[in-house]
């Protein structure tokens, strides 16, 4: 690296010197020459008493003119910001005029005000509006903005309420104070789909979406969403919409999946356009999750926003629990609870293990974007949905009204958070707040005795060390807990029992040795370790009446059989063979459900729980045992198959909601299964007739992984050749399903196919993403992924930063594997860190995964 960046540390946090009173920017624009003039009404800040020096950030801008109160004056500029001393500055009140000019046609880096396919567009979160002005650019300076947009543009929008336009210019206030990080700007040829909200007080909002042209026939889902989106706000947290207008913008280029600036948002375009032609059920789900995720940020994170980046997770984590309960009210409670615990383990439990841990609130960063973790948006949301379990419905509703009336307009801390439930509960809370401030997943211990007249449950928590963090106390775990007679009734309805020692046991009376349910619905994001047997799982999954702990009892039933094929080479046997035959082809299930039920446990989470047990995986032997076990469950079921899936048809057209979508997960599931047993001839005959891209992808992928399909994937990239979101997947499903062996060429091969376009976010994820989802090819004996996905890091790197440093997590489990495997990692971490002008995103990763 050029140079190394510090620390950034929770414990030096100071305010602002001054207040930001008023913030007005008119925008010139022009593709290598756009000039920003800012005008700040500043102000002393009584929080920090004495005259200070102003110090505003600022990176890659051309400075043109500093004035205050219409003065040119002499500021100091450096790479990374305008200092203006201390006795320049006027006693009171001020106006700071500056002049700066940028160039967002080549900012590559998607960060600030940039061009995506003739389109302007920013991204400021987190730190991007200091590359478009200079700015105290944290979130705990607020202010009103006005815009104005100069340009020859059919459509200039920016935050807030319209106030006028005319021929080339367009003028917008939002009246509610922000950070610099929600400002939002975007202006190109777009069109519009548009539709009226009525809020519960009666005041009309104009709703738009911004498409490109001949893009506004795939919009319908997205609007939606939205409505249903800010119906449910109303009604189940009564916060209404604030502004006259709310305007979402679909963008090609952006790194993150959308962002919630004030009454303007910016999506990536693959969570908004959606078709049946086009769009997976999984698509359709992600666009509702994405679209009422960032308007539920309305208020979880714009009203009340965060103090500095250290409470991060008090505006993601709050605000994907509320759309993980949104998503559970429009589909399905227990389906949607499983899909978010299989990526939490998959993606945070990963994390936690690693050497990227660190706390749902961190206390130090060198980037701030490599912060944006499953940690702080999936453990933060777990983490929320423990104190709502420990206070209860009743409670939680109390807190939050008491947080929305308390710090409405204000930029908070987890200490706020902690304080409104102590306040509107009773509850102490400081044992709790070691959630946020500890890294690592808890270990739960869990033995049982019965002596005829009582059960008693003992419960032991170990929390392991993460770096920088070796010792840690108990915590504070709710685990909800139900007991079953031998016969299968309930005897005990789901209890939360408090674990808050580090050794605790719980007694129960009963007659008869009950069967119990532990964690029920995941109550908390622990590893919970008991000693079961297959019988007692197979029961579970049978009879219990919690869907969470029923499928987790398949689950578990599938990864202890797995690792015993792995470690010992045995055999699936009928125990778990027959156990999912009786759930796939139960009609008394959800659909969904079944369908999760039949889905094998993956790779990577094979290997995370191999390392656990002190077994160092191998990717090559899972995969084969993996395949093997498929096969057994094809052959198990096969004959019932057929009729399944033609039972599960669904006539008439195509509708993307919740029961058809169940309807075709297990069709698909069915349909994969079936193909490892005929060759993939009923694969190839659901791909012909598919009529909607849910289906035309799931048969693909079952003639994928049955090593066919080459003559469908020609058909498929002739048909959607010139669709980017559709072509996204066809470059990732056949990396993704590709023999290990071959994983890596395919790659090498797709890399050099015309339309891989690297700079582009999306297209780079499909490709180079893939590869690192494909555990076994990724982990080849051979070091060729870990070389191929470092060079293509490297060659992003000095053009995207984030999200190099977003992909290069593909590293972080390197600890697990064999010794030649580490050197391998080892090497091409050493190789990057090496790489001159390594940026400070990608080198803050590359340099805490060395370290482990």
């Amino acid at each position: 690296m050029t140079d190394q960046p510090r620390a950034v540390h929770l414990a030096d946090y100071q305010p602002y010197t001054h207040r930001v009173e008023h913030v007005a920017l008119t925008f010139r624009l022009a593709p290598r020459a756009t000039r920003v003039l800012a005008a700040l009404r500043l102000s002393p800040n009584p929080g920090r008493p004495g005259r200070h020096d102003l110090r505003l950030d600022g990176e890659q801008l051309r400075l043109i003119a500093v004035r205050i109160e219409g003065r040119e004056v002499a500021a100091r500029v450096d790479a990374t910001g305008m200092t203006i001393p201390a006795e320049m500055l006027p006693e009171g009140g001020f106006t700071l005029e500056t002049e700066v000019e940028i160039a967002p046609e080549g900012n590559t880096a998607l960060e600030g005000l940039y061009m995506s396919r003739g389109m302007y567009c920013t991204q400021c979160e987190a730190e991007g509006f200091r590359k478009i002005t200079y700015y105290p650019d944290r979130p705990d300076v607020m202010a009103p903005f006005r815009v104005r947009i100069e340009a020859d543009l059919p459509v200039l929008l920016s935050n807030g309420n319209p106030l006028g336009q005319g021929p080339g210019w367009a003028e917008w206030e939002d009246p509610w104070p922000k950070p610099a990080y929600l400002f939002a700007l975007v202006a190109g040829d777009l069109v519009a789909h548009s539709a009226d909200f009525t809020t519960a007080s009666g005041r009309a909002v104009a709703l738009n979406i911004w498409v490109r042209a001949g893009d506004q026939d795939r919009c319908a889902y997205a609007m939606d969403s939205l409505i249903r989106s800010m119906r449910w706000d109303e009604e189940v947290y009564g916060r209404e919409y604030d502004l006259d207008v709310f305007n979402i913008v679909a963008v090609d280029d952006f790194n993150m999946g959308a962002m919630e600036n004030k009454g303007l948002n910016i999506f990536n375009s693959k969570y908004v356009l959606a078709s049946p032609e086009t769009a997976t059920d999984d698509d359709f789900a992600r666009i509702e999750a994405i679209i009422a995720h960032e308007y539920f940020h309305n208020w979880t994170g714009n009203r009340i926003t965060c103090r500095d980046w250290f409470q991060l997770c008090l505006k993601e984590g709050l605000t994907v629990f509320r759309d993980q309960q949104f998503s559970g009210d429009m589909r399905s409670h227990a389906v949607k609870r499983i899909e978010d615990v299989l990526m939490l383990r998959a993606r945070q439990f990963r994390e936690d293990g690693g050497p990227l841990a660190h706390p749902v609130r961190p206390d130090s960063y060198v980037e701030i974007n490599n912060f944006y973790t499953a940690t702080i948006y999936e453990k933060g949301a777990e983490v929320i949905g423990m104190l709502k379990r420990l206070v209860g419905e009743e409670g939680y509703a109390r807190a939050l009204d008491l947080y929305f009336t308390r710090h409405d307009g204000e930029a908070a801390t987890i200490e706020d958070w902690l304080r409104v439930f102590e306040d509107a509960t009773g509850r102490d809370l400081a044992q709790f707040k070691r959630w946020y401030t500890e890294a690592g997943t808890p270990r739960v211990k869990v033995w049982e005795e019965w002596d005829g007249e009582s059960y008693t449950l003992t419960f032991e928590q170990e929390n392991p060390a993460t770096p920088g963090q070796p010792e840690k106390g108990a915590k504070v775990i709710p685990i909800a807990v139900g007991l079953l007679n031998p016969n299968g009734d309930e005897v005990l309805p789901t209890t939360v029992l408090e674990l808050t020692q580090d050794r605790q046991s719980f007694r129960f009376p009963a007659a008869a040795r009950p069967v119990p349910s532990i964690l029920r619905g995941f109550s908390a994001p622990v590893v919970l370790e008991r000693d079961v047997s297959p019988e007692e799982r197979a029961f579970l999954l049978a009879h219990d009446t919690d869907p969470f702990n029923k499928w987790e009892a398949g689950r578990a039933l599938a990864k202890d059989l797995l690792a015993r094929m792995v470690t010992e080479g045995a055999a699936p046997g009928p125990d778990w063979l027959d156990a999912i035959a009786r759930v796939t082809f139960d009609e008394g299930l959800d659909p969904a459900f079944r369908a999760l039920a039949l889905r094998l446990p993956g790779e990577d989470d094979m290997a995370s729980t191999l390392h656990a047990g002190g077994i160092t995986p191998d990717p090559a032997r899972i995969w084969a045992e993996r395949r093997r076990m498929g096969e057994a469950l094809a052959r198990r079921l096969g004959p019932q198959l057929p009729g399944l899936i033609e039972a599960l048809a669904e006539p008439g057209p195509f509708t993307p909601d919740a029961r058809a979508a169940g309807r075709r997960a297990l069709r698909i599931a069915a349909l994969a299964l079936l193909a490892r047993v005929d060759g993939g001839r009923a694969a190839r005959a659901a791909h012909a007739a598919a009529d909607n891209m849910t289906e035309e992808v799931g048969a693909l992928i079952a003639l994928l992984e049955v090593g066919a399909g080459q003559e469908e994937l020609v058909a498929f990239e002739a048909r959607w050749g010139r669709d980017r979101n559709v072509m996204d997947k066809w470059f990732a499903l056949q990396i993704a399903h590709a023999h290990p062996d071959q994983a890596v060429a395919v790659t090498e091969a797709l890399t050099r196919h015309p339309d891989f376009d690297w700079k582009n976010p999306n297209r780079f994820r499909s490709v180079i993403g893939a590869l690192s989802a494909n555990h076994a090819g990724f982990h080849h004996g051979s070091g060729a992924g870990y070389r191929l996905v470092a060079d293509w890091l490297l060659r992003l790197d000095p053009l995207n930063p984030q999200t190099a440093a977003r992909m290069s997590t593909a590293f972080e489990t390197w600890p697990r594997y064999d010794a030649d495997r580490q050197g391998m990692v080892q090497a091409e971490l050493a190789r990057m860190a090496a790489a001159p002008g390594l940026s400070r995103d990608l080198g803050e990763m590359v340099a805490r995964m060395r370290g482990a």
